[in-house]
């Protein structure tokens, strides 16, 4: 373990002040000071610089400045480099939202940004609950106040407990993948603004949709729901795998359910010899560049994975 924690505190400024705080004895002063550098070093401090003079990142919201006519919407997979992934990267990597480059760069994308879906202010959020979930995540984090999004959420929950972002169109089912962008944005809401009754029985709605399902399986045949939530991808976007799953249910500081225990068993046995965790994919799509490589040993999957079996145990 030892080897595997020295391994892990040779990495990048955001995943060292992370280990220190979960899987080391190291005191609240040498975690802040760690976590200072996230702004100034490493992954934080290229994603801040790429960031525009207009406050976006790639010139939009969710798809860059002339995705729909320039025939790059050709490309596979998603653009990962615009302010919602990239904020949400940040928000990740652990940027203190109280540095004058975390308010800089909010109040830029505050003043500037808008949805394509309908020009919509960036931080009044759209219509698609996965986006707003994430949106509410990262406006809360950063310190925006984005009550009006948590409360559309709040009337979007399907009668199975979780949400879709399909809904608009007639979906009457829940999405696992839309359900844990909803219940990140909702427990960052809650732990930083003190949430709402309304607010905790949403999120432990979403949770129990999840959790009858064991994060991996349908309920009507228990097959699965998606061979991606076997495979622990970083950074995960809006999708979910079963890391990502567990590693929410560990945040909330909740006692560890029974139903998650095929998902921890993956974890474990995604455990290489060496005590380390694999990247096992990463989605399809431009980025700003590679925080790890898939098929290599994968600072961020080990320190999750730590964590989850730590609180499972």
């Amino acid at each position: 373990m030892t080897e595997v924690l020295d391994w892990l505190l040779d990495g990048d400024p955001a995943i060292r002040w992370q280990v220190m705080r979960d899987l080391t004895d190291a005191t609240p002063a040498e975690v802040a000071a760690e976590r200072a550098r996230v702004e100034h070093e490493g992954w934080g401090a290229r994603l801040l610089a790429a960031q525009g003079a207009d406050g976006q990142w790639d010139g939009g919201s969710l798809f860059p400045t002339g995705w729909w006519t320039d025939g790059r919407r050709d490309e596979p997979g998603q653009p990962w480099t615009t302010t919602m992934h990239t904020l949400q990267t940040l928000q990740i990597l652990g940027l203190d939202p109280d540095t004058d480059a975390a308010h800089k760069a909010v109040d830029l994308v505050a003043a500037n940004c808008r949805w394509d879906h309908d020009g919509q202010r960036y931080f009044d959020g759209e219509v698609e609950p996965c986006i707003n979930g994430r949106t509410i995540a990262a406006g809360a984090y950063f310190g925006v106040d984005v009550v009006p999004i948590a409360d559309r959420v709040l009337g979007e929950v399907l009668a199975d407990g979780g949400w879709n972002c399909d809904t608009e169109r007639g979906s009457v089912r829940s999405s696992i993948h839309t359900t844990i962008c909803v219940l990140d944005g909702l427990l960052t809401f809650e732990r930083l603004t003190g949430g709402s009754p309304a607010v905790a029985a949403a999120r432990h709605s979403g949770e129990e949709y999840l959790l009858t399902r064991g994060l991996l399986r349908r309920e009507s045949t228990g097959e699965l729901i998606d061979p991606v939530c076997q495979e622990f991808a970083f950074p995960y976007y809006w999708r979910l795998d079963a890391l990502r799953g567990l590693d929410y249910f560990r945040a909330t500081g909740a006692a560890p359910d029974p139903r998650l225990a095929e998902a921890i068993r993956l974890v474990e046995d995604k455990r290489r010899p060496d005590g380390r965790w694999l990247l096992d994919r990463t989605h399809a799509g431009r980025v700003h560049f590679d925080l790890e490589r898939v098929g290599q040993p994968s600072r961020w999957n080990t320190l999750r994975a730590l964590r989850v079996l730590n609180w499972w145990r």
